[in-house]
């Protein structure tokens, strides 16, 4: 879990990276934007890998201080207003998520995830509350319902390159953080985990795509786009421990993700002035190369063959129907539905991986099982 985690967020950093290169290049504060995106990412890699709750913590603050600047790294009118709704929501959440840890503290005596996955005789309602607390805080972070307000007007008001970290880092980071607790130390609790998360995934796709559909705004729609991918992503987190399908299907499925967001975007940063759907048309005339590579991403996130998130959520849907939780497999099967050469070559790049990967599945999947258990 944490080595797929490292891969897959070492490589949206380098895609994020290769896609600022060109609009920051010259920039008087460009080598405090990228020291940010790597503070960003490192705090990602440590929420992936976090098997205590106050490293969890640090992590989470470590992961949205440095994204806050970036939100409003412009100084402008739209990234003002951006980062400010990103860091209130972002604070509260932050308070929430330390509230959680320190009743779980105050439940269990122990912050670790393998000793919290033995405190039988912790009082319920104090770790209950607390469990709500920290999950709470990495709805935030991920994105998902009903957490999620902050996703559109920062997305919409941020660089697009920074767009597209804000939908790809923190989102894996706290995704992977979701799954580890659903696998360790809340999988014998007297919470009811997977019927939470697994109403929290439909409510996230469902609102997600809904939300979508009236979007012109290109930013907009990419962001109700990424809010929709996570309770997609949520169906694996549901059921983690309790099939030997949820780990290979999510792994897979994160990585596919983050291709194909990071894919979408790269479009999004080679075409800067088109910022309304409506500009795009006409764009397969101008440009096939990227229109194919948009219209790639686009079918990916769709849920498209043969492209890799296709196979992430064929095995996301196995894992939830294995897990007994078939109900939200047919939701979600119901409710899919000035250039920069840099950034054009990104695009062209990750649509080609996104449809590599999703040819190669079997292989692939076969690796995240990892070693056989004995």
């Amino acid at each position: 879990l944490t080595t797929t985690a490292r891969l897959v967020l070492t490589g949206a950093t380098l895609l994020v990276t290769a896609l600022s290169l060109r609009p920051l290049g010259g920039h008087p504060r460009e080598s405090e934007y990228h020291v940010l995106v790597l503070l960003t990412a490192a705090g990602s890699l440590v929420l992936a890998g976090a098997q205590d709750i106050l490293l969890l913590a640090a992590a989470y603050l470590l992961a949205s201080i440095p994204a806050y600047a970036l939100a409003g790294f412009a100084k402008d009118g739209p990234g003002t207003e951006a980062a400010l709704k990103y860091y209130v929501l972002g604070a509260l959440s932050g308070v929430v998520l330390l509230t959680g840890t320190t009743l779980l503290y105050a439940a269990t005596g122990t912050t670790a995830y393998p000793r919290l996955a033995h405190a039988e005789a912790a009082p319920a309602a104090l770790f209950t509350a607390g469990t709500l607390g920290v999950l709470g805080g990495l709805l935030f972070k991920s994105g998902a319902v009903p957490a999620h307000f902050w996703v559109p007007d920062a997305v919409q008001g941020s660089a697009p390159p920074v767009a597209a970290l804000l939908t790809t880092l923190p989102k894996a980071g706290a995704l992977t953080a979701l799954f580890r607790l659903g696998a360790v130390p809340l999988a014998g609790s007297a919470v009811p985990w997977p019927a939470l998360l697994a109403t929290l995934a439909a409510a996230s796709m469902t609102l997600g795509n809904l939300a979508a559909l009236l979007q012109r705004d290109v930013r907009r729609l990419l962001a109700y786009s990424a809010v929709s991918q996570v309770g997609y992503l949520l169906m694996p987190v549901a059921v983690a421990g309790r099939t030997a399908l949820a780990q290979p299907a999510f792994l897979y499925y994160v990585a596919a993700y983050a291709l194909t967001n990071l894919g979408a975007f790269a479009v999004v940063c080679a075409l800067p002035r088109a910022t309304t759907t409506a500009r795009w048309r006409g764009l397969v005339r101008h440009r096939p190369l990227l229109a194919v590579s948009l219209a790639v991403c686009l079918l990916g996130l769709a849920g498209t063959p043969p492209t890799a998130v296709f196979l992430g959520k064929l095995q996301a849907f196995t894992a939830v129907f294995d897990a007994g939780y078939g109900w939200l497999a047919v939701l979600a099967a119901g409710g899919r539905g000035g250039e920069d050469r840099l950034a054009r070559g990104t695009a062209h790049t990750v649509a080609a991986a996104s449809l590599a990967l999703g040819l190669v599945a079997g292989p692939v999947l076969a690796l995240l099982d990892g070693p056989p258990a004995h």
